[in-house]
């Protein structure tokens, strides 16, 4: 376990990095005994220090829950990170490119909480009644470090590399959709360049959020009624350049557009 004194320093450090687009060294190259406790211990002081600042938490995210997204960071168990109100776009934003830094885009499910979720033991059934409708979103990457040779305590230590989303489509209640069976078809510049099925996320991508609820539970804390979560990719993440345009059909759940200006 890393002390107090470089916990503060390595939570400073990436609150810097996010205010300049920068960037820090891999955690795990200056402290490979750093574990994945401490990188989330790193987060939460950086969630603090943004709270301080005024910003509004509205919901979390969770990563690395398809086999899509595993191979395509070489990283094996998912993760989470936490989404401020300022970061939530509409559908068919023009979205500062240069407010980013490394720029992806994935393809994912946003459940909208009505009641708490809490763990140990919570189900996917548990997520189902609690969750009052599900929407598309794009998720919006956004990395501190170097993305070569990043480890899971650097990702989760970097919010878990999120940076804002984008929410859209015709939201649905969970008994309205089959979501396993949710499917998306991403452009960038009319051209299409990935394809996905929601099932890809853990089988079904409501047992990601659970996963998050038993998760929370060991940090002592729980997900709230209004809480937003997206639920993983089920696609590999689309790299975009300044001047792009995105667009992702979800069939009978709709499209979600943005450009990056």
């Amino acid at each position: 376990m890393l002390d107090q004194q470089t916990l503060d320093r390595i939570a400073a450090e990436l609150e810097e990095a996010e205010r300049t687009c920068g960037t820090v060294e891999h955690i795990t190259r200056a402290h490979p005994e750093a574990t994945v406790e401490d990188s989330y211990a790193i987060q939460s002081m950086w969630r603090d220090k943004n709270l301080t600042h005024g910003r509004r938490l509205v919901g979390r995210k969770i990563g690395l829950t398809s086999k899509a997204m595993q191979a395509a960071t070489g990283i094996t168990e998912p993760d989470y990170g936490v989404m401020f109100a300022d970061t939530v776009w509409e559908n068919g934003s023009v979205i500062p490119f240069d407010q980013y830094s490394s720029v992806r885009i994935e393809v994912e499910l946003a459940f909208v909480l009505s009641q708490p979720l809490s763990g140990p033991n919570c189900t996917l059934f548990d997520v189902l009644r609690a969750t009052e409708y599900v929407t598309p979103a794009l998720e919006i990457l956004n990395a501190h470090m170097a993305l070569e040779g990043r480890t899971i305590v650097d990702t989760i230590a970097d919010n878990a590399a999120y940076g804002g989303m984008v929410l859209g489509g015709n939201p649905m209640r969970p008994d309205q959709v089959d979501l396993r069976w949710v499917s998306a078809l991403l452009y960038k510049n009319e051209s299409i360049e990935e394809t996905g099925v929601a099932a890809g996320v853990l089988n079904h991508p409501a047992t990601g959020v659970a996963w998050l609820a038993n998760k929370l539970h060991q940090h002592g804390t729980t997900l709230e009624a209004g809480e937003i979560i997206l639920a993983g990719s089920f696609t590999r993440p689309m790299w975009v350049s300044k001047g792009d345009s995105v667009l992702c059909d979800y069939g009978p759940m709709g499209t979600i557009s943005c450009r990056f200006n």
